[in-house]
């Protein structure tokens, strides 16, 4: 029973102070997911991370219902979405009425525009582990080589993000395994 609390309060804590929705939450997931519970290694995360991101729909929901099957079967699962569905939809239920008068107030812009950079140095940190984690594992070369064709095809290309993370799992299965 304490292993489904885990569970609600790995979900439930990112979705409260992950302002910003899901790049946002993803740090904190991660934080929970990896170095608190210890439920996965840094790499498994990237994996879940990458097949979520591939995947349409809310990163943060995908992540947990993965990640609570993997801890906790099928309840596992349903509590992870549910913690991870629950802070959005009590905000907004309580807030809506806020939401609606002050949309529009400059005090609120400017504390959106104020949070922003803080989540950028979330997401940078999140990036940087990803990226010793990769060096470690699959070598400098194979890092390099990833980054590069990432890069071309999303940047230069145009390429759609799924088709980029299902290329890189294909190469590492070719070549990495």
């Amino acid at each position: 029973m304490i292993e489904y609390w885990n569970l609600f309060l790995a979900f439930f804590i990112p979705g409260i102070v992950g302002y910003g929705g899901g790049p946002a939450t993803i740090p904190l997931i991660e934080y929970e997911v990896v170095q608190r519970y210890e439920w996965m290694t840094t790499p498994e995360f990237g994996e879940v991370l990458a097949l979520g991101n591939a995947l349409p729909g809310p990163i943060a929901t995908k992540m947990a219902g993965y990640i609570g099957y993997e801890v906790g079967g099928i309840f596992g699962a349903i509590v992870a979405i549910s913690a991870t569905v629950v802070p959005s939809l009590i905000a907004m239920i309580l807030l809506l009425k806020l939401l609606m008068k002050y949309k529009d107030s400059p005090k609120i812009k400017r504390m959106t525009a104020l949070i922003r950079p803080a989540i950028a140095i979330l997401l940078g940190v999140l990036a940087y582990q990803f990226f010793a984690t990769s060096y470690e594992g699959a070598g400098i070369i194979q890092t390099i080589i990833l980054i590069v064709a990432s890069f071309l095809a999303l940047e230069k290309w145009k390429v759609h993000p799924a088709y980029v993370i299902v290329g890189a799992l294909t190469y590492g299965a070719v070549f990495l395994s």
